[in-house]
Formats: structure tokens, C-alpha cells, sequence
């Protein structure tokens, strides 16, 4: 009789206990937010290599605004580098978003980029992986996917203005 009480007592400890436990493995729900980035170039060193006609290596570096789906605007510094040859080819580079409060989130950007001439480029795309966050997105995970629009270089512009369409998808540490 007192095994029996001794073990049912157990069984009520365990149930009694296992949400807490169980519950703080849980992982956060992935949270995902469209949004526009509209920028310029501010800074460009662009030489050419001579391996083959129009082979280029750039670094470039950009600024504008960062618009989510439920309005929120944000700033942006995108530094990257680019080698084309003609009218297409790669870039690596960083980006850093950040809000109003302060809090930023910080991706490395990958992808390809092409056009019909290397000074019109038309298109870029890429995916990219979120590798840090401060402020209330510290601790962030997650991927960056994006499209993007080339505007008519404009008589006076070093460089094309830039509308990027794109997908963040992340978790955030349970707090």
C-alpha cells in the first residue's frame, strides 16, 4: 500500500512537472515579414581586371529605407562587392537594418545580378542568411530572400537607384 502511494506520488510529480520542462524546449514560432528597400549608391571603387573583355570587380556602398509590410521604416547600409563580366555576374556583401529604437538586424547577402549592359544592370536576386541582431531582435535566426529592380541610370548618377522586394523569415529566443 505504501509502494502504491509512494509510486502514485511519483506519477503526480512528473505530470506536475513536465510542462515546465517540456515547455521551455519549445522553439519560437517562425515570424515572417515582407518588405521593400528602396537605395542608392553612396560610394563606389570599380576597377577593371583584364582577363577577359568587361570584367569587373566592385565595391559599393549603399543607403536608403527599409519598408515592412505593417509600415514599419527602417534605415539601411548595404556594402558589397561585385564581379561582373559583361552584363552579369555575382555579389557578396552585409547588410544592416536599422529601427527607430535602436535595434538592428544584420544579414549576409549572396546572389546574382545581370542586365543588357553592365552599366544597366536590370535584375539581382539572393538569398541571404541573418547572422546577428541587437535591441529586441537580439538572438535572431533566420533567412533573407529578395528581389531586385534597377531604376534607368539617371543623367549625373554614378550609380543606379535600387527597389528591392524581399522575405525576412526568423525565430527569436523565447524571452
Amino acid at each position: 500500500m505504501i509502494a502504491r502511494k509512494r509510486a502514485l506520488g511519483v506519477v503526480f510529480c512528473i505530470l506536475l512537472i513536465s510542462p515546465w520542462v517540456l515547455g521551455s524546449t519549445i522553439q519560437a514560432k517562425a515570424e515572417t515579414v515582407k518588405f521593400k528597400l528602396y537605395n542608392y549608391r553612396v560610394k563606389a571603387v570599380i576597377d577593371q581586371i583584364g582577363d577577359v573583355e568587361d570584367h569587373v570587380l566592385g565595391q559599393n556602398m549603399r543607403r536608403g529605407f527599409f519598408v515592412t509590410d505593417n509600415g514599419e521604416v527602417a534605415t539601411y547600409l548595404g556594402i558589397y562587392q561585385n564581379d561582373i563580366i559583361k552584363t552579369s555576374g555575382s555579389f557578396k556583401g552585409y547588410v544592416t537594418i536599422t529601427f527607430s529604437d535602436g535595434s538592428k538586424i544584420i544579414w549576409k547577402a549572396e546572389g546574382t545580378m545581370g542586365g543588357t549592359s553592365a552599366t544597366a544592370l536590370q535584375t539581382a536576386g539572393g538569398k541571404s542568411e541573418i547572422i546577428k541582431g541587437t535591441g529586441r531582435f537580439e538572438g535572431i535566426k533566420g533567412t533573407v530572400t529578395t528581389t531586385t529592380k534597377y531604376l534607368p541610370l539617371e543623367k549625373g548618377e554614378e550609380g543606379q537607384k535600387q527597389i528591392i522586394e524581399g522575405t525576412l523569415t526568423y525565430t527569436l529566443p523565447s524571452k
